[in-house]
């Protein structure tokens, strides 16, 4: 009877001293930092000196490839220049990313891009993260993977400018789409992922599915077609991606293929022109690090692109438009050398090539050059400085002419902020 009186006395001592501690719902506080999301503030800013006025910036290009390529273009309802393009200061871009988990199914990102010219949702996606047997998928607006630097921010990449070949074909956003994606990653003892994206099919360099209108149409209400629109999506693409390691070295190759519809609308332009076809573009990519120890490393990276457009070329002399049917196979690569002294210091060098430019019925150059040097210092892991030079052979004037730059770059990118880990 003792015995059981004594249980009886220590339960409820224990009952009353661990109640108190649980509040029932009602009372319970709402805990808001458990759902805010990690935000991070991104500025890049630059000084730089071309050895060509701003004037004449706007009106190079690389014939039978790209027109303008360093003067301003339309994107996301905005007039914007490609990074660090006029002479003097430059404010790039002020870039906030937020990112958080959903729930135990789903995450959310979203990148806001802001520059002197207006505001755009650069990226904006949810990403499963339950799904079962390797899979992941993703929607939204999102950069796609392919290739290698595609998917990379702008402050992610080793040199101020993106690769030559890179710029030319799908202009200086990249496939920057809304879409689905979905990837797989095979369960070997290597990594191996293949993934498959189904996107709009708004790239403004390359692909398109927006109908072109005749401007000298007599009939403005019902003007003839020179383009048919195509039913969105219109662009597919598919990569594999691998990786493997030998002692301290890490090797990472992939190959990519996109394809869609071309819709390219120029009629506005200063030399107005169109082209309506489908194009095809291929690439293979391969990067090498090897690490010294923690800090130390040299990384080996480079990509190689190839595409093929066939359609309706339309050029607009202001009163007639004439036809022709056209066939384009152009092909380049970069590869670049970067190293890591320690973690403060880094140095690389870039070399660009654009040999291949075949366009039915017009004679183009064909080997079209970019060297960089760069040097970059970080007084921590949340801003860089980097002093990097360029000499540009691949410019020409409207004139054909060969147009030579050098540039100077003087870099700053700064952050502030939680931002996630990038991919290695």
């Amino acid at each position: 009877m003792k015995k059981a009186l004594l249980l009886s006395t220590l339960a409820s001592v224990t009952l009353f001293a661990v109640a108190p501690s649980v509040k029932p719902a009602y009372e319970r506080t709402f805990s808001q930092s458990q759902f805010m999301p990690d935000i991070s503030m991104i500025m890049d800013f630059s000084y730089v000196n071309h050895s060509i006025n701003d004037a004449e910036l706007q009106h190079l290009e690389i014939p039978g490839i790209v027109h303008g390529i360093m003067g301003t273009h339309e994107h996301g309802g905005n007039s914007e220049s490609t990074y660090n393009a006029k002479n003097g200061f430059n404010l790039n871009y002020a870039e906030m990313v937020l990112s958080s988990n959903v729930d135990p199914f789903l995450s959310m990102d979203a990148v806001l891009h802001f520059s002197p010219q207006g505001v755009e949702i650069e990226e904006a996606y949810f990403t499963t993260t339950a799904l079962e047997k390797g899979f992941r998928l993703r929607g939204g607006k999102l950069l796609s993977e392919f290739g290698r630097q595609n998917s990379q921010h702008h402050h992610f990449w080793d040199f101020g400018n993106m690769g030559l070949v890179n710029e030319a074909f799908l202009g200086s956003h990249g496939i920057n789409e809304l879409g689905a994606q979905v990837q797989w990653v095979a369960p070997t003892e290597n990594y191996l992922m293949l993934g498959a994206e189904l996107l709009q099919g708004t790239n403004e360099a390359m692909f398109g599915n927006t109908q072109i209108v005749d401007p000298n149409s007599s009939d403005k209400e019902n003007p003839d077609v020179l383009g048919s629109d195509k039913r969105a999506p219109s662009l597919f693409v598919g990569y594999v991606k691998s990786s493997f390691d030998i002692g301290n070295t890490t090797v990472l190759p992939g190959l990519s293929y996109a394809y869609g519809s071309s819709r390219i609308d120029h009629m506005e332009d200063e030399n107005p022109y169109a082209f309506a076809g489908n194009s095809s573009l291929y690439g293979a990519d391969l990067t090498v690090k090897h690490y010294f120890d923690s800090y130390s490393f040299l990384t080996w990276q480079s990509e190689w692109m190839m595409r093929k457009m066939e359609g309706m070329q339309y050029d607009n002399n202001g009163t007639v438009t004439s036809s022709t049917e056209l066939e384009k196979k152009q092909a380049g690569y970069y590869t670049q050398l970067v190293y890591a002294y320690d973690q403060n210091w880094r140095a690389g060098v870039r070399y660009d090539s654009i040999y291949r430019n075949d366009v039915s019925g017009a004679d183009f150059a064909q080997n079209m050059k970019r060297y960089s040097a760069m040097l970059e210092y970080h007084p921590s892991e949340f801003s860089r400085i980097r002093l990097e030079y360029n000499r540009n052979n691949a410019l020409f004037s409207e004139a054909g002419e060969r147009q030579d730059m050098d540039t100077v770059m003087l870099q700053f990118n700064i952050s502030i902020g939680a931002h996630g880990a990038h991919d290695f």
